[in-house]
């Protein structure tokens, strides 16, 4: 019974480390504390974010405690684990909003009676810098110069900041603080959580056990899910987006939707591999918007995409433009106009979306970037397969 336990905990993990350990823990029989930290950056969580929160609502259906650390200090840092360059650096207010909508959000998928909600800030907003220099012996700068992605930024010419290097002694040190017996995260924070392992270690504390878990591949189906790339799915989108950006994806890496987001096992992935892979597509869809919206909402959002996809008509519902409102005046840029629409990254790629004809106006496509759109008479502008305004 234990070693079932310890195999399905381990399930999907790319990594873990402390294997031996952590089925000790398993069979004492009392509530280990497992800890996941997130740095509230932005205001939504993705699908990607799911992977790990799906692993310690296991943990926490096991009966023990899940330990959601909010990382309002370490916002303010900048974790630069599998980047080329620091996070901008956010305000105390804005750290705070997205905080409240990283809860919210949270709470779709964890469950908020074994959830324990703590902030690093509690520790480090009191610590002097007598106090972090003696931390900061505790490592050195040839352990961090030989991770992956300073190793490259050095090599490259790219600057590094000191501060960054205090990141992963920073995030280690949270582990001490909350006598983490387990910490998750992605393959990405591999380092950040040994380096919880190496203190607690000098402690002579209990070493947490690691588990990494995959990076979900993002909508292009190249690189991780990621606000910053555009090829993500955010918990707070709406069904119908949510189910059109789910039907996007290749046929290739739906299977690891299927794993890493829903719990599906081998056997069953191999069944379902057997049959149509448009079926299988949709029914992912259905279940990733029940799950964050209802059932319901999930079967209205599906036949929406029945009717627009498979029979090219238009939906009945879409986001309206209007002109005056919008900028107080008659004629207005089309780049302009889907821009303020918050749907796009930016007007370079409404261009290169136009320059690729992947914009139409009344089912005619759109081949100058410098189109104006006229007030007094309606028309609807679709762009790509998903998205539809109608411009007032």
């Amino acid at each position: 019974m234990e070693g079932e336990i310890l195999a399905r905990i381990c399930s999907n993990a790319e990594v873990v480390i402390g294997k031996e350990g952590l089925a000790q823990k398993l069979s004492s029989g009392r509530r280990l504390r497992i800890k996941l930290g997130v740095d509230p950056t932005r205001p939504d969580l993705t699908l990607g974010h799911m992977v790990v929160f799906n692993k310690l609502l296991q943990f926490q259906r096991l009966g023990h405690t899940a330990i959601f650390l909010i990382g309002d200090f370490t916002t303010t840092i900048g974790d630069p684990s599998g980047r080329s360059e620091m996070r901008p650096i956010l305000s105390a207010e804005e750290i705070k909003k997205n905080e409240e909508t990283y809860l919210q959000q949270a709470f779709k998928i964890l469950d908020p009676a074994l959830t324990e909600v703590r902030h690093n800030g509690e520790w480090f907003g009191s610590m002097g810098a007598a106090d972090l220099l003696a931390l900061s012996r505790e490592v050195t700068v040839a352990q961090f110069i030989d991770r992956d992605d300073f190793s490259k930024r050095y090599k490259g010419g790219q600057p590094i900041s000191l501060v960054e290097f205090l990141y992963p002694l920073i995030q280690g040190y949270d582990s001490v603080m909350l006598e983490a017996d387990v910490e998750l995260g992605g393959s990405d924070q591999l380092f950040n959580m040994l380096v919880g392992r190496a203190l607690q270690k000098k402690r002579s504390m209990e070493e947490q056990s690691v588990i990494c878990m995959p990076l979900l591949l993002g909508l292009d189906g190249h690189r991780k899910m990621s606000k910053s790339l555009g090829n993500y799915v955010a918990f707070n989108d709406n069904p119908r987006d949510m189910f059109g950006k789910i039907m996007s994806i290749g046929d290739e890496i739906m299977w690891s939707y299927y794993r890493l987001l829903l719990g599906k096992g081998e056997e069953e992935i191999g069944q379902m591999a057997q049959l149509h892979p448009m079926e299988m597509k949709k029914s992912l869809a259905r279940q990733l918007v029940a799950l964050f919206h209802s059932e319901a909402t999930a079967a209205d959002a599906c036949e929406e995409f029945e009717r627009v996809f498979s029979r090219n008509e238009i939906p009945d519902s879409m986001e309206e433009i209007d002109l005056v409102q919008l900028h107080g005046k008659a004629e207005v840029a089309l780049v302009d106009a889907l821009a303020a629409t918050g749907k796009f990254r930016g007007k370079n790629e409404i261009r290169r979306l136009i320059s690729q004809g992947a914009v139409r106006m009344n089912g005619a496509p759109i081949h100058s970037a410098d189109a104006i759109l006229c007030s007094g008479s309606e028309c609807i502008i679709q762009v790509g397969k998903r998205h539809y305004f109608r411009v007032k």
